[in-house]
C-alpha cells in the first residue's frame, strides 16, 4: 500500500467494466460505451478515436494502430496489424539521388497510407458489437464543439508545433500560435471526416473525395501517393510473440512493431537477479542500460516489414539472450552502439479496456512525431503521420524504404499474463517502449509493485549515447553511474506514460494511469 502522506495515485478498482488511457474524456467516452452494451473493442476504438481531438499532437486518423485483444470467454490473445505502407512508387535509391541520408521528417516522403481507420473499421464490423455509427459519435461531438487543452497536451503542442506547415498551421494554432491550457479546440473538418465513415464505412475515407483531398494534397507536396495507394490499404491479422519471465508470460505484437524488443530484453535481464537489487539504485539501472542497447542494436539490424525480415526467430531465441547477457560487465559501461538513420521519437497514446465479459483490448494509436508530418489535407484537415521516416535508406537493409512496404514501427501494445491476472498495458514514449515494457514487467514481477505504483515509479533510458533518468532517483545514484561510466542526464519531459488494467483472478478489475499524462482509469 502506498504512503498517503506523500502525493499519488491509488490503483482504480471496478467490476464491470474499466478503461485506461491519457485523457479523462476518451476514458469516460469509453465507459460510456461499455454501459450502453458496447463491448471492449467498441470501447477501445470509440475512446482511441477521441484521443486524436483530444492529443492531436499525438494521434489522429492520418496515423497507424496495433492492437492485441482477447475476446470473451477465450484465453487465446489476438493481433492485428493497423499500419500503412509506403507508397507503391516510394524509393530510398530516388531520395539518396536527390542527395538525403534519411528520410526528410517533414515531408511527403515520410507519409506512410494511414492505416489505423481501416482497422478500426475491421475491428468494429468483425469484433465490435455496437456499428460504426456509435463508435465514432464521441470524437463527432467534440470534434464538433471542441475540448479544453489539458495541461500536459498544451505542454507538448508548444513543443511539437514548429513543425506545422501550410493548412495544419491554420488548423492547429490558434491565431499562429500552440493554445494554452484550457482553450478550446475544435476539429470541424475532421467531424465531417468521420460522419462519412460512420455512415458509409472504410471507402469514405479510402476512396472518394476524402481519399483525393489527401492524395492531392501530398502530391502538391511532393508526394507519390496514389488514390490506388488508399483503396489497397488493408489492416493484417496476425500473431503475437512473447517471452516468458519469473513464471509470467509477455505478449508483444509481431514485426513490423519492435515488441520482439521487448521479448529480448527480458530474455537478457532473467540472466540477473535484478530482485535483489535496489529498484532504484544503480545496480538495476545500470544492468537495464546495458541490456537495452543489445536488445535496440538487435532491434535496428533486424526487425522490419514482416515480409522482409527472417531473423525474428534467432532474435527471441533463449540462446540469443544469453550471448547478449555474457556481454555485460556490472562495473563497466559498454559502447553505445552505432545511432540510428530512421528517426526515432515519442508521440503516442495508448487505451487499454476490459468489459464484464472480460474481453481484453490493448490498442495503441500514433502519428509517430509530435504531429507527424506537419502537413494536413487541404479541405479535411487530416493531419499526415510521418512515420515513412521510420525506414532506412541504407541499401541493402531489412528496413529500407520501398514500395508497398510498412517502416519498423516504434508503437507497441503488450499483455503480461502472471498467475494471478492478465494484464493489458502500454508504454508510451516512442523508442523507450521496449524498455518500458520490460520495466513494468519486472516493477511486477521482480519488487511485487502493484500496476500503478509500477507506472509511478521513476524510469531511466539509454539512448542516443546517454543515460536519461528522471528526477526521481537520487544524486547519489546518477553519480553511482556516472563513476560507471554513464553520460548521465535528467530529461526535459518525463520519460513515456503508461496505462494498463489488471484482469485479477478474483474477479476485480484493478486499473492504473501514468501521471505523467493527462488521463486516468475509470471503471463501474
Amino acid at each position: 500500500m502506498r504512503d498517503f502522506h506523500l502525493p499519488g495515485r491509488s490503483p482504480v478498482l471496478a467490476t464491470e467494466g474499466m478503461c485506461a488511457t491519457s485523457h479523462p474524456l476518451a476514458a469516460q467516452a469509453a465507459l460510456d460505451i461499455l454501459k450502453r452494451g458496447g463491448n471492449a473493442m467498441d470501447a477501445a476504438i470509440a475512446g482511441a478515436v477521441l484521443l486524436g481531438i483530444c492529443e492531436p499532437q499525438m494521434t489522429g486518423i492520418g496515423g497507424d494502430c496495433f492492437v492485441l485483444y482477447k475476446p470473451a470467454g477465450s484465453d487465446t490473445i489476438h493481433a492485428l496489424n493497423g499500419s500503412g505502407r509506403a507508397p507503391a512508387a516510394a524509393s530510398a535509391a530516388a531520395l539518396r539521388d536527390a542527395g538525403h541520408d534519411v528520410v526528410p521528417l517533414h515531408s511527403a516522403h515520410a507519409v506512410t497510407v494511414p492505416g489505423a481507420m481501416d482497422a478500426f473499421c475491421h475491428l468494429s464490423e468483425t469484433v465490435g458489437k455496437l456499428g460504426l455509427d456509435s463508435v465514432l459519435a464521441p470524437a463527432i461531438h467534440y470534434a464538433e464543439s471542441g475540448v479544453p487543452v489539458a495541461a500536459r497536451v498544451a505542454l507538448d503542442w508548444a513543443g511539437d508545433s514548429s513543425c506545422l506547415q501550410g493548412r495544419a498551421r491554420d488548423l492547429f494554432l490558434l491565431n499562429g500560435v500552440a493554445p494554452t491550457q484550457g482553450q478550446m479546440f475544435a476539429a470541424p473538418q475532421q467531424a465531417e471526416v468521420l460522419r462519412r465513415v460512420a455512415r458509409d464505412g472504410r471507402d469514405a475515407f479510402y476512396a472518394g473525395e476524402i481519399a483525393e483531398d489527401m492524395v492531392a494534397t501530398l502530391n502538391a507536396a511532393g508526394g507519390v501517393h496514389t488514390l490506388d495507394d488508399f483503396a489497397n490499404t488493408r489492416c493484417t491479422e496476425t500473431t503475437p510473440v512473447n517471452s516468458s519471465y519469473k513464471g509470467a508470460t509477455l505478449y508483444e505484437h509481431a514485426p513490423n512493431g519492435q515488441g520482439a524488443t521487448a521479448c529480448l530484453l527480458l530474455n537478457i535481464l532473467s540472466h540477473f537477479d535484478l530482485a535483489a537489487m535496489d529498484p532504484w539504485g544503480a545496480a538495476r539501472a545500470h544492468i537495464e542500460a546495458e541490456a537495452t542497447k543489445l536488445a535496440y542494436d538487435a532491434r535496428d539490424r533486424f526487425l522490419a516489414d514482416p515480409d522482409h525480415t527472417t531473423r525474428l526467430a534467432p532474435m527471441l531465441a533463449p540462446e540469443t539472450a544469453a550471448q547478449l547477457a555474457a556481454l555485460i560487465d556490472p562495473k563497466r559501461v559498454m559502447p553505445a552502439a552505432a545511432p540510428l538513420t530512421e528517426a526515432i521519437h515519442k508521440d503516442t497514446v495508448y487505451i487499454t479496456v476490459v468489459d464484464r465479459d472480460r474481453m481484453a483490448v490493448s490498442l495503441i494509436y500514433s502519428i509517430f512525431h509530435g504531429f507527424g508530418s506537419g502537413i494536413a489535407s487541404d479541405k479535411f484537415g487530416i493531419l499526415f503521420q510521418n512515420r515513412g521516416a521510420g525506414f532506412t535508406l541504407a541499401p541493402n537493409h531489412p528496413n529500407t524504404l520501398a514500395g508497398n512496404k510498412r517502416p519498423m514501427h516504434t508503437i507497441i501494445p503488450a499483455m503480461l499474463k502472471t498467475d494471478t491476472a492478465l494484464m493489458p498495458f502500454g508504454v508510451m514514449g516512442g523508442a523507450y517502449q521496449p524498455t518500458g515494457h520490460a520495466r513494468f514487467a519486472s516493477n511486477v514481477l521482480d519488487f511485487g509493485l502493484d500496476p500503478q505504483s509500477a507506472n509511478d515509479a521513476p524510469r531511466c533510458f539509454a539512448v542516443d549515447g546517454v543515460l536519461k533518468m528522471e528526477r526521481g532517483y537520487s544524486d547519489t545514484v546518477r553519480q553511482d553511474l556516472r563513476d560507471l561510466g554513464h553520460d548521465v542526464v535528467i530529461p526535459d519531459t518525463p520519460i513515456g506514460g503508461a496505462q494498463s488494467i489488471a484482469l485479477r483472478d478474483d474477479g476485480i478489475l484493478e486499473g492504473a494511469s501514468d501521471p505523467r499524462k493527462d488521463g486516468c482509469a475509470l471503471g463501474y
